[in-house]
């Protein structure tokens, strides 16, 4: 029977009080700016009483305890409430850059990113995927909607965006939908640019720095490992990406746009960060014909790779503190770095020379960064046109309806990537029912066991005939147990028959008193009670 509301609300703010109690000393870190108070820092010895910390850790372990106490009480209104799969985020169809690039979280940072969110006190696991495009937080939350408030809490704190106005833009999506939303975007299908392959490897990329940390939990990893399945699929059985373009090619195609038609191969071109991106651009100005481009760069090695790999255009390097001259003497500048801060303001954008009226009169700034390398302000120069990853979405509407052709095709592989995974995870509800009445079993198995063996006595045993009464034990025990397990074993692909292996799991429960459900909540709650006071 579901608990009272007064009940549940008890549990919860005890629940709460236990998660978020620390002992006096401890601290906890959030990716956020950093803020100064403005005054000055104090220095000297920090002195502790230990018997006031014995206090308070004291104090903490009651409220612990109390809040397990309570939960157990009130239990049904989480075991009532599978845990959910969510992605929160925000991306360039639902948000601008100007707020994207506030939620931007750099790569190294995302198992740091990671572990706060599962400090969380309804978040079990969790996933970042940060790129140019969106920003998406995927995390399976013990309760929907206290999960949901928790990280877009986090995701006010970090950005310094009140949680009001981060909703106005944010997209929460749940389970199945969540899910295939996921695989959509490994896919290539929620791109600015349908099909194109960077996605996929930034995708790719979210598993092996899980790997790295040792952060994503099971159901996260694997839906991930199969998003990425899912996006190779796409990509080899249609043709979704013949012709396609990333947003490095769709930046070299604006920017061409732009340039008067009989001057763009002639223009002088500028490329400010040597990575993939970077890298991309080159490649497709040489598909346009272009024959030389300058590149700035924090270190010459990259260029280097890129020349050796690209024979068809003429590379010069510049480094980074040449910038601003070589910028000088561009028509179109190519901005692709991971700098935090702007490389051009309006003052920069001032300070350049004039370019020719054959080019236009205007410096083209084509930035593709997130966060953005090029402020806002230098729109303001008369002489200056500023391009962001938004206003790449002039060269993508020309294929529109090639682009939906396509996504349908696709869509018939990620729905059957789709029942694959969720097949994978409703077979993991019956695995702790399977567990504990196996464990229970065996339980009774060995005490009836010890009962018979000390009413034959060890000196009427040899060890040939304990170990054949032991293995009679066992066998009877399997050949009980044969029947109930094979009806808990489901692979998910037939409604029906997962809907039985469902009654059948609440059944066993039933008839053993297993409340595995209960355990489960339980055993999910005192993890995340320690974890937070550790």
């Amino acid at each position: 029977m579901m608990a009272s509301t007064t009940s549940a609300t008890a549990a919860a703010a005890a629940f709460g009080a236990a998660a978020t109690a620390k002992p006096r000393g401890s601290s906890s870190s959030a990716i956020c700016p950093r803020v100064s108070t403005g005054g000055r820092r104090r220095s000297g010895v920090v002195r502790c009483d230990a018997g006031v910390e014995t206090q308070v850790q004291a104090v903490a372990k009651a409220a612990s305890i109390a809040a397990l106490e309570q939960f157990k009480i009130s239990a049904d209104r989480y075991m009532k409430e599978r845990s959910s799969i969510a992605v929160i985020g925000l991306s360039v169809h639902t948000a601008p850059v100007e707020m994207r690039e506030k939620l931007a979280i750099a790569e190294e940072l995302w198992p740091r990113a990671i572990q706060e969110l599962t400090s969380l006190n309804h978040i079990e696991e969790a996933a970042v995927l940060s790129t140019c495009n969106r920003m998406e937080i995927y995390v399976v939350a013990l309760s929907w909607n206290r999960g949901i408030r928790e990280v877009i809490d986090w995701m006010s704190k970090k950005s310094g965006i009140p949680a009001s106005e981060l909703r106005e833009h944010l997209f929460m999506l749940r389970d199945s939908d969540a899910t295939r939303h996921l695989f959509e975007v490994s896919a290539g299908l929620d791109s600015l640019v349908l099909g194109e392959g960077q996605i996929l490897a930034q995708v790719k990329q979210v598993v092996r720095s899980g790997q790295n940390s040792g952060g994503l939990g099971k159901n996260i990893d694997r839906m991930f490992k199969d998003a990425i399945t899912a996006g190779k699929r796409v990509r080899c059985e249609t043709n979704i990406s013949s012709g396609a373009v990333s947003v490095s090619s769709a930046a070299v195609e604006l920017a061409l746009m732009k340039l008067p038609k009989t001057e763009a191969l002639s223009a002088s071109m500028l490329l400010i960060g040597a990575g993939k991106m970077g890298k991309l651009v080159v490649k497709h100005l040489i598909a346009k014909g272009c024959k030389k481009v300058v590149v700035v760069n924090r270190s010459v090695e990259r260029v280097d790779a890129i020349r050796e790999e690209m024979k068809d255009i003429e590379i010069v390097y510049r480094p980074l503190s040449e910038m601003y001259e070589a910028a000088s003497e561009a028509d179109v500048v190519f901005t692709s770095t991971a700098s935090e801060s702007p490389l051009f303001t309006k003052e920069h954008a001032e300070a350049l020379p004039p370019i020719s009226d054959t080019m236009g009169g205007v410096r083209l700034f084509v930035d593709i960064s997130v966060p953005r390398n090029v402020s806002a302000c230098v729109s303001e120069v008369s002489s200056a046109r500023v391009y962001n990853v938004d206003d790449l979405k002039e060269v993508v509407e020309a294929n529109k309806e090639d682009r939906l052709r396509k996504a349908m095709e696709a869509q018939t592989i990620i729905t059957e990537e789709l029942k694959r995974f969720e097949a994978w995870r409703d077979s993991l509800e019956t695995v702790p029912t399977i567990k504990k009445l196996r464990s229970y079993a065996d339980r009774i198995r060995a005490s009836e066991l010890e009962k018979c063996l000390q009413k034959i006595g060890d000196d009427n045993l040899t060890k040939k005939m304990r170990r054949a009464v032991e293995e009679l034990s066992t066998g009877i025990v399997n050949k009980l147990l044969h029947g109930p397990l094979q009806h808990l074993r489901c692979d998910g692909s037939d409604s029906r028959t997962l809907d039985e292996t469902l009654e059948n799991m609440h059944a066993l429960n039933r008839m053993f008193s297993l409340d595995t459900e209960k355990a489960i909540i339980e055993q999910k709650i005192k993890a995340k009670v320690e974890k937070t006071q550790n």
